[in-house]
């Protein structure tokens, strides 16, 4: 169970350096909620030191402003400060070997936020624009923006001078005629299949007269309607739900998803906590790659296994073709070339049984992990997460539930 694991993690972060070294290489014993434990105490971290170093900011300037103002009486009581905080950090260093052992689980990125802000809303060439219903007579003069949504258009618009100057055209390998619009998937209904992870939810706005809530989840998209009454979790306002759903459907029909979290009630109908919305088609047609996050790792087995339909290798043909990229060339002595960079990387791989094998996958899985860096056709690929997203409710507009 959960609650196991999560006891053996403390013992394993109580136990001195050594017992970690002994109890880690267990392979079984981890599966993907170990990785997600150990991606949450880095991203504490992460937090904590951000935290750390504003502080230390903060405190400059005070002592710069003092400085200016009071002469030396208070610079010796500020310059102290400082000294102190340095002793207290290294007091934490001792966690440093320990982490260095435990860097043996995988992690993934764990972002406290919406995917949508870190990669600008997905919207890299499709923009939304919502079409209003025009505003008829005067009673309608009221009526929200909301409201009057009678459809969304999406798609870009580009302002060019023909004929294209020739630095472009040679850049982009461009046909003249059609000018900015190339490699656009076409626009014909596709049907996809759509699998959303639920974690956990936090800090629930209470629901009921007790305090707590009872929450499940309820997922829409199109004609699809889950409501998971049946799995509630009773009187808990941080529940971890640890589900999937698996969902068909058709873009552009069918392309916003809605999560929501339900309070469950014995008596009347379930209350609306909070819900929140996703724009999938803008995520699948978005140069950024956000219909399955690249790992950081390629394994054939064990809690780490590859889970994208399409390999590394396939992954980087397909891209360094749509860009017209030169590459990849895979070269002798865990080598490979893209455009004109060079990235190294292993060259072997170990099945279940332990069997070495040649691979190119590791290499490829380095190129999509710094394929930001390749000129002109490069951005950031979306790593393996998990986001974070505001649970919000129509009848408390812009407080996160």
């Amino acid at each position: 169970t959960e609650e196991e694991k999560e006891k053996k993690k403390k013992k394993k972060k109580g136990g001195g350096g050594e017992e970690v070294e002994e109890e880690e290489p267990d392979e079984s014993m981890l599966d993907w909620w170990s990785k997600y434990f150990a991606s949450i105490e880095t991203m504490k971290e992460q937090l904590r030191q951000q935290e750390a170093a504003a502080a230390e900011a903060e405190e400059k300037e005070e002592m710069e402003i003092a400085e200016g103002s009071k002469g030396q009486v208070k610079n010796k009581e500020k310059s102290k400060a400082p000294k102190d905080d340095k002793k207290k950090k290294p007091q934490s260093a001792p966690e440093l070997p320990e982490k260095k052992n435990k860097q043996k689980i995988d992690e993934l990125k764990v972002f406290n936020k919406e995917l949508e802000t870190e990669f600008y809303n997905f919207e890299d060439w499709l923009h939304t624009f919502n079409l209003l219903r025009g505003k008829i007579g005067d009673n309608d003069d009221n009526a929200t923006e909301e409201e009057r949504i009678v459809g969304r258009f999406k798609g870009s618009m580009c302002v060019y001078k023909v004929p294209l100057p020739d630095d472009i055209t040679k850049d982009a390998g461009y046909d003249p005629n059609f000018g900015m619009f190339q490699g656009i998937p076409s626009n014909d209904p596709i049907n996809v299949l759509v699998r959303v992870y639920i974690v956990r939810a936090t800090d629930l706005h209470p629901a009921d007269i007790n305090g707590k809530a009872d929450p499940y989840i309820a997922i829409k998209l199109g004609k699809t309607d889950i409501k998971d009454k049946e799995n509630y979790i009773s009187k808990q306002l941080n529940p971890v739900f640890g589900k999937s759903f698996d969902i068909e459907a058709t873009f552009p029909m069918e392309s916003m998803l809605t999560v929501a979290v339900y309070d469950w009630d014995l008596v009347g109908t379930d209350d609306l906590i909070g819900e929140t919305k996703i724009d999938l088609e803008n995520r699948y047609y978005s140069k950024h790659r956000a219909t399955c996050g690249v790992s950081q790792t390629y394994s054939i087995h064990g809690y780490n296994t590859w889970r994208d339909p399409m390999k590394p290798s396939q992954i980087l043909s397909k891209l360094c073709k749509e860009g017209k990229v030169d590459g990849p060339h895979f070269g002798p002595g865990g080598r490979v070339k893209v455009a004109n960079r060079v990235f190294t990387g292993p060259t072997e791989i170990e099945d279940e049984n332990g069997q070495k094998k040649q691979t190119d996958e590791h290499l490829a899985l380095t190129v999509l992990r710094h394929w930001e860096d390749i000129p002109r056709a490069g951005c950031k690929l979306v790593p393996e997460h998990v986001e974070t997203r505001p649970l919000l409710n129509p009848d408390k507009p812009g407080i996160e539930q």
